[in-house]
């Protein structure tokens, strides 16, 4: 089946930009990587080859001479890693690796590790080069250029006589590169079809890394270009693979319709209004089990096949629709609109329909599709059906729309419970460290569960919305019982206790006495003795401390609570009430602890926090593990910046969003380019080769002293993940990425049409 010719000219004109600009190999080029790789790792290479030679030549991550470095990390001049990324994963991936730790050789899987002596790992590494020698004469036997009966066959005989090779990343990787004109470079299957589809191709039936390959072969002949080309261009104009959704815009229940409400406010949304914010819900089975378990509560009428149901589509909309990600707004089988998702759930409690997803329109033409008929969230997947998708969306002329008092003694636990010890001890506590280790994070949460628990007599997330009002600002517009102020180079004493301030009176210019933030505080403290009163100082040491407090310096200690002392600018008498207590943040990247006022330091009590690679649990975003990839970062910045790196480490917070690890590539590659390379900038004074040193020639250019922001584009990501992970090869042999590898206890097989659970 020919391209359409929309697309064709598209790629053409993309060929050529893109060759222009040095982003494709040309021919020579290739034929020199395919030969250098053939001439190390060709089967007639490894069959001169046995024992610990072709173990360590196959199978060591740790030596870069190895055909798994090669494949996975190699990306220099002498082989660019420009043939498709395998990258991410443990090294259980290529159903041996060699243990970081202790030098063992392992088998088996994520959940049931299996420890091999050399003898063992030896026969695995030659059952692996048997089967590349099997997989080599299919694709000699293979015609060029090959029908999908071919690349049927192939597949067939790939299955049944070299399953432990052919069906992997890294050997579906080995083979395109010894055989470059009869397979693509997607080692994925999905993304093999997913591009299909892109570009308005109807994939071949069955499963399998080789059955669609001849259709690349087909394009990359009928526009004359390389399948290197080709992938590499297909992967600029797509993107990443996305989902695609339908999303029903009437209520179940009373038949009103929504799509007017989404059409304008640029969202899609469903019902079940009952079940308040799930901001809470992440993709996880013990997540989708508190859900069900609300669902029941609230619908109580539903049988358990109902909840069930309604637990799933919830859940899909909350969890499992990401950016980027296709939705059709549908009424039956009416297609309304297709939106491309632009970000993540939000909860407007003021719709009917109040959970949603903001989208950019990108099509309002009317339509049918039969699939996902009753269901008010369901994942559209029957390739007929999103080829059909794809061509409305490149249909000329599609519209688009602009996203226009009660006392309570609870111990708390953890570094709440450290920083309430301090305060009952001291009554001032400042919390240390790098920068993104939660300081805020920490002082903020901690002082407003602090004073509902005194003010209120329970916790902060049990008070009710005007409790909750009264803990951060008052209803009459005062501030409340906790309040944060920022300490900077220009912040003085007539901003924290009292100064003149100036201010227009009748087109005169006076100076009006002030009170500062501190004070007012105080006056408020002492008013209202039975409530506790908080000041969180962000940034503390970025103040002129001794300037800013003052005379306040010997009355915060507190034994010294409730001794008057006279502010030298109105003249009055001030104490700090004994029910007031501070809260400072410090960033020792910018200062250390060692240069604070001597006085200040024994008022005091401190909690360092340094990064907690841990908090990211077993977050892993496309192949990266999060907590392991951290903990390498860190590791290269102690070793590289010298006698201060302990306080320029990065900080796990960096990674959270709503006191969660980010799930989305998207929003890590955000957090990479805009939060930590400004970051290692600075801490490098931008000498670009201990950039290098720390982040890797993949997104560092020494030579022209720059950072390869082109590889944030989306079109990039497999680049970026390459990048990311290849000065760190190590992370995918530990014990800790291979126990993040665990298979998903998520169930996403298809969805039933079901007829008796439409939107809400």
């Amino acid at each position: 089946m020919k391209l359409d010719p929309t697309i064709a000219n598209t790629i053409t004109e993309l060929h050529q930009k893109m060759y222009e600009e040095g982003k494709l190999l040309s021919k020579s080029q290739l034929e020199q990587y395919y030969q250098t790789f053939k001439s190390r790792f060709g089967i007639e290479k490894l069959s001169q080859i046995d024992g610990e030679e072709l173990l360590n030549t196959m199978h060591n991550l740790s030596n870069t001479d190895s055909l798994v470095y090669w494949l996975e990390y190699k990306n220099d001049e002498e082989f660019p890693a420009r043939f498709g990324s395998i990258a991410g994963g443990s090294g259980l991936k290529y159903g041996i690796y060699k243990r970081k730790e202790t030098g063992q050789w392992m088998t088996g899987s994520p959940s049931n590790q299996i420890e091999l002596s050399i003898e063992e790992a030896i026969q695995i590494a030659r059952k692996h080069r048997d089967q590349l020698q099997i997989g080599v004469e299919l694709l000699d036997a293979l015609p060029y250029p090959g029908e999908d009966q071919d690349y049927a066959k192939l597949q067939s005989d790939m299955n049944e006589n070299c399953p432990d090779v052919s069906d992997t990343a890294w050997g579906h990787k080995y083979f395109s590169l010894l055989y470059p004109e009869k397979l693509d470079d997607y080692h994925n299957p999905d993304y093999q079809r997913f591009h299909l589809i892109k570009l308005l191709q109807l994939p071949p039936e069955g499963d399998g890394r080789y059955i669609a390959a001849g259709r690349f072969v087909a394009i990359s002949k009928e526009l004359g270009i390389s399948l290197n080309s080709l992938t590499t261009i297909t992967n600029q104009r797509h993107g990443p693979p996305h989902k695609y959704w339908r999303i029903g815009t009437k209520s179940g229940s009373t038949d009103e319709s929504y799509w007017n409400n989404m059409r304008a406010g640029s969202h899609v949304s469903i019902g079940w209004s009952d079940m308040g914010d799930l901001s809470w819900v992440e993709y996880s089975q013990n997540s989708k089990d508190q859900l069900s378990e609300i669902v029941k509560e609230q619908y109580a009428s539903k049988t358990p096949q109902e909840v069930g149901k309604t637990t799933r589509k919830i859940f899909d909309f909350v969890t499992r629709i990401g950016e980027d990600d296709i939705v059709l707004a549908a009424d039956g089988k009416q297609i309304l609109g297709i939106g491309r998702v632009i970000g993540n759930y939000e909860y407007n409690a003021a719709l009917g329909f109040p959970h949603m997803r903001p989208v950019e329109w990108l099509s309002f033409e009317s339509w049918e599709l039969s699939e996902g008929l009753q269901n008010a969230v369901a994942e559209i997947r029957k390739p007929v059906n999103l080829v059909e998708i794809e061509r409305k969306i490149l249909t000329p002329g599609k519209e688009t729309i602009s996203i226009p008092t009660k006392s309570i003694r609870k111990k708390l636990s953890g570094i709440p419970g450290r920083i309430q010890e301090i305060l009952e001890r001291k009554k001032q506590v400042i919390l240390y460290g790098p920068p993104g280790t939660g300081k805020t994070y920490w002082a903020l949460n901690t002082a407003k569960q602090l004073a509902a628990l005194i003010n209120f007599g329970k916790d902060f997330e049990n008070l009710s919305s005007e409790e909750k009002t009264s803990v951060t600002i008052m209803s009459d517009g005062k501030p409340g019982s906790v309040q944060i102020c920022t300490f900077h180079p220009a912040y003085g004493y007539e901003d924290f206790i009292e100064g003149f301030r100036p201010m227009n009176v009748d087109g005169q210019l006076i100076f009006e006495r002030r009170d500062g933030v501190f004070k007012r505080l105080c006056k408020q403290a002492s008013r209202q003795k039975e409530q506790n009163f908080y000041l969180i100082i962000d940034e503390i040491n970025r103040g002129d401390i001794p300037r800013i407090f003052g005379e306040l310096i010997t009355i915060l200690e507190k034994d010294k609570r409730g001794i008057q002392v006279f502010l030298p600018i109105s003249d009055e008498s001030f104490v700090v009430p004994d029910n007031v207590y501070i809260i400072g943040t410090m960033n020792t990247a910018d200062r250390s602890i060692a240069l604070l006022d001597a006085a200040l330091r024994r008022r005091f009590g401190f909690i360092e926090l340094m990064p907690d690679p841990s908090i990211l649990g077993d977050t892993s975003i496309r192949g990266i593990p999060l907590r392991p990839w951290l903990e390498a970062i860190n590791q290269r910045i102690l070793q590289t910046i010298g006698r201060d790196a302990r306080n320029l480490q990065i900080g796990h917070a960096y990674f959270l969003e709503k006191e969660r690890p980010v799930t989305e590539f998207s929003h890590l590659a955000r957090i990479v380019q805009d939060d930590l390379l400004p970051l290692l900038e600075e801490y490098c004074y931008e000498d670009y080769e201990t950039l290098e040193r720390i982040l890797g020639k993949g997104l560092i250019d020494r030579e022209n002293q720059r950072v390869r922001h082109e590889l944030f584009e989306t079109a990039n990501d497999d680049d970026l993940i390459q990048a990311l992970l290849s000065p760190f090869p190590e992370i995918g042999t530990s014990a800790k990425a291979v126990s993040i590898e665990q298979e998903t206890p998520i169930d996403e097989d298809e969805i039933s049409e079901d007829s008796d659970s439409m939107n809400e």
